[in-house]
C-alpha cells in the first residue's frame, strides 16, 4: 500500500457545544493539553500504520476546537508528532519543517492571542481556519458561539500581525428565517478581511442537538430549499466577482490557496487519522476511532488500538465514492461515452458541463446549480455505472 502523506488529528476540546453541533467533542474548562499530546504520541506508537507515514504533505488539526490547546498545547502536540512519526526527512532542521508542508490549525476567535499565534507559528502552523460563522452578534449568541464580531475581526488582525499568511474563514449560511442575519453583509464583511480562503457550510439540523430540539418543539423553523439555493448562489457570484475560485462545493480560494489537505480527501488518497472519532483511509479500508474522548484515552493508555469500526471498500462502494468525490470539485469526474450519453439531460438542464481535459479525457463538472443537486446526481450516475 502507498505511504500516508496526509495526517489528521482530531482535537475534541471545546469551550461549549454550539447549538447545531453533533460532532464528537469534550467540553472542558481546563484543557489537558499535555496529556492529550502524550496520548496522540502513544496512539502513533500503537498504530502500525504510523510506520508508513512518509514525506508528509499536510497536517491538519481539526475538532472540536484545536486552538483550545493554546500555544503550549499545539506546540507540544506537533513536537510529539515530530518525535513519533517521520514528518520530515532527517536532514531538515526541526524548526523549519513546515516550510514544505501545509500545517492547518482550526481556531476560534476567542482563542487567538498574540502569544498563542507566535507559539503556533514557531511550532510549525502555517495555515489557520478561523471559525467565524457570522458577523452578526445576535446570530452568534443564537448559535452558542463564545466570540462576537469584534473579536473575530481582532483575531484576523492578530493572525496577520503574527506572520501567518494563509487564512481561511468559515461561514454558515441558510440560517432559520427568524435569526437576524444579513448573508450578503456577512460575505462583504469577510471579503474586507482579505482571507486567502473561505469555506461555507449550509446549516443542517441534526437530531439530539439544541437546534434539533428547538425545531422539534416548534421554536425554530428551518430555512427552505429556496433560501438555501439563494444563499449558495449569492456566495458563488459574490466571491467569484472578488477573485475567488469556487473549486469545491463548499470551498473558495484565491489563486494558489486551495486547501491541500482537504483536496487530498477529495482525490481519495490515503490519510492517517489520530485522536477520538478520527477517520482514516489506507487506499482500501476506511477506519474510525472510538468517539468518546474518555474511552479513547483509556484505550490508548492501555496500549490498545482505539479503533471502533472499519469498512473495506468493495466495487460498489468504490464506484459510489469515485462518482461523489469527482462531482465535488471543479476538477470533475472522468467519464466514458456511455456516461456522457446518460448525463446529456443534465447538460441540457445546466447542472453539469462536459469538456475535454489536457490529457484528452472527457470530464464531467457540476455547475453551481448542479452542486445543489449533487447527492441525487451522484446516486443516479452510480446506479447507471453499477448496472452498465
Amino acid at each position: 500500500m502507498p505511504p500516508y502523506r496526509h495526517l489528521y488529528i482530531h482535537v475534541p476540546f471545546c469551550a461549549r457545544r454550539c447549538s447545531y453541533c453533533d460532532f464528537s467533542i469534550a467540553v472542558r474548562r481546563e484543557v489537558p493539553w499535555r496529556a492529550f499530546a502524550d496520548a496522540i504520541a502513544k496512539e502513533c506508537e500503537i498504530r502500525t500504520a504510523a510506520a508508513r507515514v512518509r514525506d508528509v504533505d499536510t497536517v491538519y488539526l481539526g475538532g472540536g476546537t484545536p486552538s483550545r490547546l493554546g500555544g503550549e498545547g499545539v506546540a507540544a502536540l506537533l513536537a510529539a508528532l515530530r518525535a513519533t512519526v517521520p514528518l520530515v526527512g532527517a536532514d531538515r532542521a526541526t524548526d523549519d519543517w513546515s516550510r514544505d508542508i501545509e500545517v492547518t490549525l482550526e481556531a476560534n476567535p476567542e482563542d487567538v492571542t498574540p502569544d498563542a499565534v507566535a507559539a503556533w507559528r514557531q511550532a510549525g502552523v502555517n495555515r489557520i481556519s478561523l471559525g467565524v460563522q457570522t458577523f452578526n452578534d445576535a446570530a452568534l449568541t443564537w448559535m452558542h458561539r463564545v466570540h462576537d464580531a469584534t473579536r473575530a475581526r481582532d483575531a484576523v488582525r492578530i493572525i496577520r500581525d503574527g506572520g501567518i499568511r494563509s487564512l481561511s474563514i468559515d461561514l454558515i449560511f441558510s440560517l432559520p428565517p427568524q435569526v437576524p442575519r444579513d448573508w450578503a453583509q456577512d460575505l462583504d464583511e469577510a471579503l474586507t478581511l482579505e482571507p486567502e480562503h473561505i469555506s461555507l457550510y449550509g446549516l443542517t439540523v441534526e437530531p439530539g442537538t439544541p437546534l434539533g430540539r428547538w425545531r422539534d418543539r416548534g421554536a425554530v423553523r428551518e430555512a427552505d430549499e429556496a433560501q438555501y439555493e439563494a444563499d449558495f448562489l449569492r456566495a458563488h457570484d459574490r466571491l467569484g466577482a472578488a477573485g475567488f475560485e469556487h473549486y469545491e462545493v463548499s470551498n473558495f480560494g484565491r489563486s494558489g490557496h486551495r486547501a491541500k489537505h482537504n483536496s487530498a480527501y477529495w482525490r481519495g488518497v490515503p490519510y492517517l487519522g489520530l485522536g477520538p472519532s478520527a477517520h482514516g483511509f489506507d487506499g482500501r479500508t476506511r477506519r474510525w476511532n472510538t468517539a468518546a474522548f474518555a474511552q479513547w484515552a483509556r484505550q490508548v493508555a492501555n496500549l490498545e488500538d482505539p479503533i471502533e469500526g472499519e469498512e473495506l471498500l468493495d466495487a460498489g462502494n468504490t464506484t459510489a465514492e469515485t462518482v461523489y468525490l469527482g462531482l465535488r470539485t471543479i476538477d470533475g469526474l472522468r467519464v466514458s461515452p456511455e456516461d456522457e450519453a446518460f448525463v446529456s439531460r443534465w447538460v441540457s438542464a445546466g447542472w453539469v458541463t462536459c469538456d475535454t481535459d489536457s490529457m484528452g479525457h472527457r470530464r464531467l463538472t457540476c455547475t453551481p446549480t448542479g452542486w445543489l443537486r449533487m447527492d441525487a446526481l451522484a446516486a443516479d450516475l452510480t446506479a447507471f455505472r453499477s448496472h452498465s
